[in-house]
């Protein structure tokens, strides 16, 4: 299970593309509650003994931009997650009770599923009017105009089709991947019966979605199956 977390951790940071890089189990997970873009880490007092990594908006200083979020040490992090953990692990049976409630509501993919095969019907119909009018000009003579119009309406149609397709079909992965997050969530809590005494990175990449640093200095954890909670 911890595996298919940090697979899954990877093909998300994957998606984000430029927008990430680096391998902390931080990166791509906080964010700034007043531009809305990543942390990045920066050391300080590298060749010391004060020597402290701290994540900080990457816009904070640049494109005329002040963010006025504060940065943030690992350790606060870490503290700060485990505080708001155990207070799931304290008081988890309701919580889990209503995650198995909306689970199947958030992760629905029946209309999707609907959607998906009328379209695949809608693409092979295409095709077959694709190739018929190919084979209709190479077998008799045709208006080369009409026919370029006519094949460019129906390879149109086909894009379009197309298009929608793999628009529901990342929805769909997205909508499975989330049922898995979830479900991994609350297999976690269901095992733990000890409040947590040391940050665990695997425990962090299975349940925690991102945090939000707000100016105030507050951290707003954002979990897998939804649920906010403010540290």
């Amino acid at each position: 299970m911890e595996w298919e977390a940090v697979q899954d951790e990877f093909k998300r940071r994957k998606s984000i593309g430029r927008a990430y890089s680096g391998k902390s189990v931080f990166g791509a997970k906080i964010v700034c509650g007043d531009c809305g873009g990543f942390y990045g880490s920066k050391t300080w007092h590298s060749t010391d003994k004060y020597k402290t990594v701290i994540w900080q908006c990457n816009r904070k200083f640049k494109d005329n931009t002040c963010c006025k979020t504060p940065h943030i040490t690992e350790d606060e992090i870490k503290a700060r997650f485990l505080k708001v953990y155990n207070g799931l692990i304290s008081d988890k049976e309701p919580f889990i009770k209503a995650c198995k409630l909306i689970i199947d509501v958030l992760t629905d993919t029946e209309e999707i599923d609907r959607e998906m095969s009328e379209l695949l019907r809608e693409l092979e119909v295409v095709t077959e009017l694709i190739k018929k009018c190919i084979a209709e000009n190479s077998s008799s003579a045709q208006d080369q105009e009409k026919y370029t119009e006519r094949y460019n309406s129906y390879v149109d149609r086909y894009e379009k089709a197309k298009s929608r397709y793999d628009e529901l079909e990342h929805q769909k992965e997205n909508k499975l991947s989330k049922r898995k997050a979830i479900d991994r969530f609350i297999s976690d809590l269901l095992k733990r019966d000890e409040l947590l005494t040391e940050f665990d990175n695997c425990l962090w990449l299975t349940v925690a979605d991102k945090v939000t640093v707000q100016s105030d200095g507050v951290l707003v954890f954002d979990f897998n199956d939804g649920t906010e909670i403010d540290g």
